[in-house]
């Protein structure tokens, strides 16, 4: 039976070099097993996966969690790279990683930034997918409609992101990151009672020396504020097209989820043309992975194995 307390010693970061990047990532398991490749967001860390990676490997699944661009040991090979939060530089990452791992395909599972590079490569390399466990589901950015302005609820919501277009926000993130990073985990995953247990462990992920500059070029490139890498125009073109998902896919949705609750339609369901289901999680906040770790490796095995 799984279990949700899963102890385990501290995993092994490990480094592998990619045409941007020395990416850090933690490795489960056997490395002859099926790929799993577990993607955390903003702002939190491979620490989200803590009670999933383990479980996971300790099925013969071999598990990749890495630290995103600007987090943890991850760096950036040279100086000159923009430092780029843009959807389309997440989901090249991904690819880059799989390939530097020799890896052909991947089960793929991310929430938030992650959940948005693993719905990439799925839309766009679908070959290179098994399946993906999305945390709400359809997260490619629909960056030309995004001068449109929303209704105010949703406004609100966004507060944090219209902060970031300022240099007051520059200024705030940069003096005050742990601080902020906090609030919003408290802000987004407001039911939950391990707040204040678990923050603590992804914290130092943010004290990278690039976490500030790519996440603020991230949320000045989504409402077209700052331009992106040249190199990942072509991206950026097919991602405004909104191309479908066809590998199999669930979609986990927290109901207390504090950027935005699970409605009670799914109207993303028209982008998905494969085998599709929705499940949303009671009780369950922004922070998926982490706050439901048995319905996230339910979610996983419900794909492998079925």
């Amino acid at each position: 039976m799984l279990r949700s307390s899963v102890v385990t010693q501290s995993p092994v970061i490990q480094h592998i070099e990619t045409p941007q990047l020395n990416i850090a990532y933690e490795h489960h398991g056997p490395t002859t097993g099926d790929p799993i490749i577990l993607l955390h967001g903003f702002p939190y860390s491979p620490r989200g996966y803590d009670e999933i990676a383990p479980a996971l490997a300790a099925q013969g699944y071999r598990v990749i969690v890495p630290y995103l661009r600007g987090y943890g040991p991850t760096r950036f090979n040279s100086p000159d790279t923009l430092r780029s939060g843009q959807q389309a530089a997440l989901a090249q990452d991904l690819l880059d990683l799989m390939d530097a791992l020799a890896l052909p395909q991947a089960a793929l599972c991310g929430y938030d930034w992650g959940g948005r590079a693993a719905c990439i490569v799925a839309a766009l390399w679908p070959e290179r997918v098994r399946c993906l466990v999305t945390g709400d589901g359809y997260n490619l950015q629909n960056i030309p409609g995004s001068i449109r302005p929303r209704d105010p609820e949703t406004e609100h919501r966004l507060w944090y992101q219209f902060y970031f277009h300022t240099q007051r926000g520059v200024d705030g993130l940069t003096e005050n990151r742990r601080a902020f990073c906090e609030l919003l985990w408290r802000l987004w995953s407001p039911t939950w009672a391990r707040n204040d247990e678990r923050y603590p462990l992804s914290a130092p992920a943010f004290d990278n020396p690039d976490f500030v500059e790519v996440v603020i070029h991230s949320y000045r490139h989504r409402f077209m504020y700052v331009a992106g890498d040249p190199a990942l125009e072509w991206m950026e073109e097919a991602l405004a097209k909104q191309p479908p998902i066809n590998v199999p896919t669930i979609s986990l949705c927290g109901a207390d989820d504090g950027v935005g609750a699970a409605p009670e339609a799914d109207d993303d369901i028209e982008h998905f043309t494969g085998p599709y289901e929705r499940r949303v999680l009671a009780g369950v906040g922004h922070n998926i992975p982490e706050e439901a770790p048995k319905a996230t490796i339910k979610a996983l095995l419900d794909l492998l194995k079925g």
